[in-house]
């Protein structure tokens, strides 16, 4: 499923740990770790090749975050600045991996950035499967095992029944080694009580016919219709559900024709306190195959 990844790390904290998660995602056999490395906004004198060698030389201790068995590349490339999310997007398509994993933040000091700049820019403008890994503080400490182990053991899957999100799901249905899927649709609209009614009511028997799909022994589905912002609704029932995960398509019903992200997708992405995954929809709505 997702045999050849991409790992862009920055030796963040953030990016540390989610090098040590990869080894928790169904099928990888094929691991890059990049750095890409930039000058520094205030840097007049900048020595490129220097800079990549001791990148190589840090590269090559990350790598040993990874288990045995796991093939496990390292490549260190420099751009100017701001071509950063440009130069993974690069390297990843080059490599034909299917998947770039990211912390969500990297070493800016602000904490209350929940997404970090290059990770927006890969998740604004990459083609890739993106899993956008976040961990969380407590006591002045990473806490970072809490979204680590079982990366897919329980999934909140929102859908607005569009084709993308029929074919995220479709594509999610052949991960092995998830646990739990709850199907959550957020109803928004509604200009009277009835209208309200009769769409949560089509809501509800159109996620217990997805269920009724997807379901297999050993994987437990279960749905729920919510009314609110769909954004807002969505990340707080993953903090509900405690999620390990939620997966959603890169465009709905309502950007499937432009773009690369819809927007809904990328302020989840953005403000969640889950680890995400983005399923690259392309304009013929079926899961791209890298």
């Amino acid at each position: 499923m997702f045999e050849k990844v991409l790992v862009a790390t920055d030796f963040s904290s953030y990016a540390g740990k989610a090098l040590e998660c990869v080894a928790e995602i169904p099928g990888v056999r094929e691991v890059k770790v990049l750095n890409v490395v930039t000058r520094p906004t205030l840097t007049r004198f900048w020595d490129p090749l220097t800079e990549v060698k001791q990148a190589e030389k840090r590269l090559e201790e990350e790598k040993k975050r990874l288990p045995p068995g796991i093939a496990v590349k390292t490549h260190a490339v420099s751009v100017l600045e701001g071509g950063v999310a440009a130069a993974i997007q690069k390297v990843a398509a080059d490599d034909g991996a299917s998947l770039v994993v990211m912390g969500a933040r990297g070493k800016s000091l602000i904490e209350s950035v929940l997404l970090g700049s290059v990770s927006r820019n890969v998740l604004r403008f990459g083609d890739r499967h993106l899993l956008i890994m976040r961990f969380r503080k407590a006591d002045g400490k990473d806490v970072l095992e809490k979204h680590c182990p079982n990366i897919f053991s329980r999934v909140l899957v929102p859908t607005d029944f569009s084709m993308p999100a029929e074919a995220a799901l479709s594509f999610l249905k052949g991960i092995s080694g998830i646990g739990e899927i709850h199907l959550l649709h957020v109803v928004s609209r509604g200009e009277t009580e009835e209208e309200l009614a009769a769409s949560i009511k089509d809501a509800e028997e159109k996620l217990e016919a997805i269920r009724r799909e997807i379901d297999r022994p050993g994987l437990n589905v279960t749905t729920e219709v919510i009314v609110g912002d769909p954004v807002e609704q969505i990340c707080s029932k993953g903090d509900e559900l405690d999620a390990s995960l939620i997966a959603l398509s890169s465009v709905g019903k309502d950007t499937m024709h432009t773009g690369r992200i819809g927007s809904r997708t990328y302020d989840v992405a953005n403000k969640a306190g889950r680890t995400v995954l983005v399923i690259r929809m392309k304009p013929v709505f079926a899961v791209p195959a890298f």
